[in-house]
């Protein structure tokens, strides 16, 4: 009985993936095993690919083709990720690769470089078929030409990978067996262990000095190993004052020698002070829910909690605590949070709390300090770990507790294969574990509170600010009647009052404007048609920083256009406004105040966020500005004004999630002001005053949102009451896409008629998407209503599948998305 490896395969697609089972060699089944990445020889031509080994067992090997190649002496993924890829590939539609990769670091990522050279002697060519004798004389002659040269062995190579790219591996393959020709496979991570070179004394120098005769320079160099054990190289020449030569010196003298230490690429520690959890006072509100979920954590069962608490309620004290509670019984923890730009508020605050302890991971950071995290965390050397959506794969073995703060984020759900949703992983993570799910945030997502209010989940509420501070007044602004009262700018009189109040007072004030840019829209005053990117169906928005027209979606950039590309006309108007040109007239309006803004235009680099939070914070800064990145999870206790400036377009923005993420967006921000000994006022401006919306959210009235929201969604039956499927289409030429779709409508009527009516099933579309083209790619979609059971997850898979041998999907990719989007 032979050892099988069943194999997920890189470069796949999912309409023929599947585990691939491949024979073990006996030269690697003492060290193969689950989780362990390994070379493989794949299709027709034998290819070589990075695979992952899924499953491994004894039975008939014949006619199997053997593993070429262990990547791996260890496994770089657990049983328990092993089977949560699993679940992943069945529930995202993801191939079972993709699914293994987004679990590691994309530092560890390898690549594997495959060298060649003739074997001297080989006189069996009679064994040769005539094509495999006629490709080895052809190569003796190329190293004849350059026998024993390096050049000579690049020419080989060259001429061995061309002819596979032409001809397939079949004959350098029987060349290899017939013992003419061999192979090396050189594996190359895309980052490197970071090391430094260090220096020590050797064995016989500690055992017995006076068998070496040392220079002054060197002896000193010994002194000071004696004194230190080990130092780095530069740090002993530094320390004796002498160059590296003498200790090169030194170590061809056999007295000393050099070796290579790891060095950790740890993300800074901003902490400047230390707490003890210990010290944290609760209120009663929060000590009654932190003892909800540390009676589950004693427990030892899994369980999920929604903790609803209004902003400002201390929910991170709970967090805190709970975190302390867990790390104390041996466990580990894990807290998630949905911006970048909340990290070094939240790092910081957890390092003065618990220390090394905290690993942090997110996409922020370079590839060698996700690299480097990821190991300490997989040593068991951090037990915390926070981080964004990717940092719930984290290597944690004994997890006690998750937490997803700001659960009604979207960033939550990977938008790229595999298209998974963060709160799915964790519930899976804390099942195998036997461990607590905490959602915790102020505004939490429709699909959760239902969830909580049919028992599936356990509702925690906390419905006062910490020390009773009072929520921010909020102030309702119609502009249509500041139009009519001749007031053109983007400011309201209330709000300019109230932010020359504030620098009067000496206090800081935040405007949101989620529409980064100068202008939005550059239109033509003759065809009505705005300037448009030439690879997508969205408008160019006009940044005057750089003096660009650019497109917020692919990435198109160009100069200002002078004429229509429609109609060729001169009248073109700047319409719009974006957070550029909100800075331009703060600035004009207010002279003395120091503006900061944030959005993806000023924060490119990894210590963006932190420096201009922290500037902020420290008082170097009077007004904020920025989009939806500042409005949530952020504290600045000398925040007493939050202005909103224009959130109506976010209402009709196409999906059936617009109402609740313009409600969730306009209450969070508002509950930014305040925080600190002074009541905090807003100003939210509107041009649709009387939409029940607008009114909740200035009344920061959640309940009776969820209650208007939830009676839209039972009467059109969308998530909650029911799960969504789409299928999206893409192609180069908009009547491919279209053609593509409906030959999948076609199939996918022809196969519903199996499930009804045991299986209720909605299908609309297929029709074009919000945005039609995107990046040159034209969009079109089919959504389907239904239950997401394993009986209709079979049936979307099996579309997915056969839909690749219709004629009409040649040119279209097609990917399918459990209650995705349906508003881009």
């Amino acid at each position: 009985m032979s050892l099988i490896a069943e194999t997920a395969v890189s470069g796949t697609a999912y309409s023929f993936d599947m585990l691939f089972s491949y024979a073990v060699p006996e030269r690697l089944a003492a060290r193969i095993a689950c989780g362990c990445r390994v070379l493989v020889p794949f299709g027709r031509g034998n290819k070589r690919r990075i695979g992952v080994v899924m499953k491994l067992s004894g039975g008939d090997a014949a006619g199997l083709k053997s593993l070429v190649s262990l990547v791996d002496e260890e496994p770089v993924i657990s049983d328990e990720l092993l089977k949560l890829a699993l679940y992943m590939r069945e529930n995202t539609f993801c191939t079972y690769f993709d699914a293994v990769k987004t679990m590691l670091p994309p530092a560890m990522s390898v690549s594997a470089k495959e060298t060649f050279r003739l074997v001297k002697n080989f006189t069996d060519t009679e064994s040769l078929t005539p094509a495999a004798a006629a490709l080895l004389q052809e190569l003796s002659v190329t190293e004849g030409n350059r026998e024993g040269n390096r050049e000579g062995n690049r020419e080989l190579n060259e001429l061995i990978e061309k002819h596979i790219i032409e001809n397939g591996r079949r004959l350098p393959d029987e060349l290899c067996d017939a013992g003419a020709l061999d192979s090396d496979n050189v594996f190359r991570q895309a980052v490197g262990d970071a090391a430094v070179r260090m220096l020590r004394l050797s064995d016989r120098y500690i055992n017995d000095p006076s068998d070496f005769r040392l220079t002054p320079k060197q002896r000193q160099v010994a002194d000071f190993l004696s004194e230190t054990g080990a130092a780095a190289v530069r740090e002993a020449a530094y320390m004796c004052g002498v160059t590296e030569s003498v200790i090169k010196r030194l170590c061809a003298n056999g007295a000393a020698e050099e070796y290579e230490a790891e060095l950790l690429r740890r993300v800074e520690d901003l902490s400047d002070e230390r707490v003890s959890p210990a010290d944290i006072v609760l209120s009663a509100e929060q000590q009654r829910a932190r003892d909800a979920v540390y009676e589950q954590l004693v427990s030892g069962r899994p369980a999920v909690f929604l903790l609803h608490g209004v902003t400002g309620s201390g929910k991170t004290s709970v967090f805190e605590k709970l975190i302390y509670d867990t790390v104390e019984m041996g466990r580990q923890a894990m807290l998630l949070i949905p911006e970048i730009g909340l990290t070094p508020q939240i790092l910081k605050r957890f390092r003065s709390l618990f220390g090394e302890r905290v690993a942090v991971i997110h996409s922020g950071l370079s590839l060698g300090q996700r690299l480097d995290e990821y190991k300490r965390i997989k040593r068991g050397d951090a037990d915390i770990v926070i981080g964004t959506r990717s940092a719930v794969f984290a290597p944690l073995s004994n997890i006690g507790l998750i937490i997803i703060d700001e659960e009604g984020e979207r960033s939550y759900k990977s938008d790229s294969s595999p298209r998974y949703y963060a709160h799915d992983i964790a519930k899976q993570r804390c099942g195998y574990h036997g461990s607590a799910l905490l959602l915790a945030s102020a505004t939490p997502s429709i699909e959760s509170y239902y969830l909580a209010e049919r028992g599936a989940y356990r509702l925690l509420e906390m419905k006062e600010r910490y020390r009773n501070a009072p929520l921010p007044e909020v102030s309702m602004i119609d502009m249509n009647i500041e139009r009519e009262a001749g007031n053109r700018t983007e400011f309201s009189r209330r709000l300019a009052e109230e932010i020359s109040l504030n620098l009067k007072n000496g206090e800081q004030s935040i405007l949101l404007l989620n529409r980064r840019g100068y202008h939005t829209i550059i239109s033509c005053c003759d065809c009505y048609q705005p300037v448009y990117c030439p690879k997508c169906s969205v408008p160019l928005t006009y940044h005057k920083k750089n003096n660009k027209l650019m497109c917020h979606y692919c990435g198109y950039v160009s100069d200002p256009v002078e004429s229509c590309p429609q109609c060729g006309s001169k009248h073109l108007k700047n319409m719009g406004f974006g957070t550029q040109k909100l800075e331009e007239e703060l600035s004009a309006f207010f002279p003395t105040a120091r503006v900061l803004r944030m959005d993806a235009d000023t924060t490119f680099s990894r210590y963006s966020y932190e420096k201009s939070f922290t500037d902020f914070r420290d008082g170097k800064y009077d007004i904020m500005i920025g989009t939806q990145m500042i409005g949530k999870g952020l504290d600045f206790p000398n925040v007493t004004l939050v202005g909103v400036m224009s959130v109506d377009k976010a209402l009709y923005a196409g999906d059936f999630r617009s109402y609740e993420r313009t409600f969730s967006l306009i209450t969070q921000v508002v509950g930014r002001g305040g925080r600190g000994g002074s009541r905090g006022r807003a100003v939210l401006q509107t041009f649709i005053p009387e939409h029940y919306i607008m009114n909740l959210a200035a009344a920061q009235d959640y309940k009776g949102f969820y209650n208007e929201e939830i009676a839209i969604r039972r009467a059109m039956i969308f998530p909650p009451v029911c799960d969504m499927c789409i299928f999206c289409f893409s192609a180069d030429e908009e009547i491919t896409a279209r053609l593509g779709a409906e030959a999948v409508i076609g199939l996918m009527n022809g196969r519903l008629k199996e499930l009804q009516p045991a299986t209720p099933v909605r299908v609309l579309g297929p029709v074009r998407c919000s945005y039609g083209r995107i990046n040159g790619r034209y969009r079109y979609r089919i959504i389907m209503k239904c239950k997401n059971n394993a009986g209709m997850r079979s049936f979307i898979s099996g579309i997915l599948t056969q839909s690749a041998k219709l004629k009409e999907m040649k040119d279209v990719a097609l990917y399918a998305d459990m209650n995705g989007d349906v508003g881009v």
